[in-house]
């Protein structure tokens, strides 16, 4: 022991059991804690019992993961070419301070959000890195500049009105902007034939430091669109250089996603941006080999009862069964995140690592699945995914895509971080 190493307030005990015996979730109260330890301690019985939300379905991220999906992008990238990673939409479902401050310290150079809330928020929790808003609205402003976070602009509507506002600030510093340019998405950006006015503009104010210019892919995950793809980077790059040439300076330049990052080396330039590969969803072979899956979706059996043939189970009576059969109501449905298209047969489950079939339609807190045969019982965990391919299984039973499935986890769902 070197309890007397420690000068504060302490309290040691020999076990977790010991520790369990003696504390509650009652002892501690608006506090932040830090459980750390082998797995032969159970810690993991620790957290359980601090733990705020009691909701049984939980998204379990690998952090570790997550690491090494990040570190397999970087090697695909020359030493000098900067990484910014998405954390919009609550981190792509996993939680953003958690992913973003995971990735800060991994060293990323640049985060990216959608809206300006999402970047506060991280300021709040304490994310240093520069980071990047997408969908910036005039009326978040003010929160832009008090956060020192760096704006996209798009359009000439929204950099007027960016540059009437720092007039108002009476300050002679220079703000970080990020150039959108659209070269085939045709959603938000400056289009090639206001390039030229825009250079002015920028040149003739001197308030605005741009930071970088970038664009979007519309179709890098398709091969069939191959063409259109390197027309887009070529386009871009003619667009980035004749910018760096009216304005006299250099920028970083991005287009890349994370499918042209194997797929596209001339779409590196001198930055790329990461989104649904840091999670583990690659679009060729060679991404799924490499990368690793992070989000893992489980729930557990609430109850299990034998319904009779010719009996129908759920909403609308959706399901009539053919056969005496083992019906078990599991703790997840579409206010969790899991579309109603996943029922009636449409997607399997896992139960004790045997697929099984969900029955009738999803209902919005609960979702029935025929485990006849299967040896389980009440309580007993329940996999919705676990992989790439279960994940993509159930995109295509919502008749969706892996970003959805799980940009739509519900953060009800409780999130649980595992970091070796």
């Amino acid at each position: 022991m070197q309890a007397e190493q420690f000068k504060i307030k302490k309290m040691f005990y020999q076990t977790t059991a010991d520790f369990l015996q003696h504390e509650s979730a009652n002892s501690f109260n608006n506090e932040m804690i830090l459980i750390k330890g082998a797995r032969a301690f159970e810690f993991e019985k620790i957290s359980a019992m601090l733990q705020e939300k009691s909701h049984a379905t939980i998204l379990e991220i690998n952090l570790d993961a997550l690491v090494h999906n990040f570190n397999f992008y970087k090697s695909k990238l020359a030493p000098q070419v900067k990484t910014m990673c998405m954390v919009k939409a609550f981190a792509y479902g996993g939680g953003s301070f958690e992913i973003a401050n995971t990735l800060q310290f991994h060293r990323a150079d640049y985060l990216a959000v959608a809206y300006t809330d999402e970047g506060v928020d991280l300021r709040k929790a304490g994310i240093t890195l520069p980071i990047m808003v997408m969908n910036v609205e005039v009326q978040s402003f003010d929160n832009i500049i008090e956060y020192n976070l760096q704006p996209e602009l798009y359009s000439m509507r929204i950099i007027h009105a960016f540059l009437n506002f720092i007039a108002t600030k009476k300050s002679q510093q220079q703000y970080s902007v990020h150039i959108k340019l659209d070269t085939g998405m045709h959603r938000l950006g400056f289009v090639k034939e206001e390039i030229a006015e825009l250079c002015i503009l920028i040149k003739s104010n001197g308030k605005l430091k741009v930071e970088s210019v970038f664009s979007h892919l519309a179709a890098s995950d398709e091969s069939a669109h191959r063409e259109f793809t390197l027309q887009q980077i070529n386009n871009f790059n003619a667009i980035c250089n004749e910018m760096e040439e009216k304005l006299g300076t250099t920028f970083l330049k991005h287009i890349a996603n994370s499918s042209a990052i194997v797929q596209y080396p001339s779409s590196h330039f001198n930055m790329v941006r990461l989104g649904i590969g840091l999670h583990g969803i690659g679009n060729t072979a060679e991404e799924n080999d490499g990368l690793q899956m992070v989000s893992r979706l489980k729930t557990t059996i609430t109850q299990i009862k034998k319904v009779a043939a010719g009996e129908t189970v759920g909403y609308s009576r959706k399901a009539k069964l053919n056969r005496e059969s083992d019906i078990a109501t599991i703790a997840i449905g579409y206010a969790d995140g899991l579309s109603r298209r996943a029922g009636n047969g449409a997607y399997t489950v896992t139960v004790n690592g045997h697929e099984v079939q969900t029955v009738g339609n999803v209902c919005m807190d609960m979702l029935m699945v025929d485990v006849t045969g299967i040896a389980c019982n009440e309580g007993d965990e329940v996999i919705i995914f676990d992989s790439r391919p279960s994940i993509l299984k159930l995109a295509n039973a919502m008749q969706s895509i892996a970003y959805e499935v799980l940009t739509g986890i519900s953060q009800r769902v409780k999130r649980v971080y595992v970091n070796e």
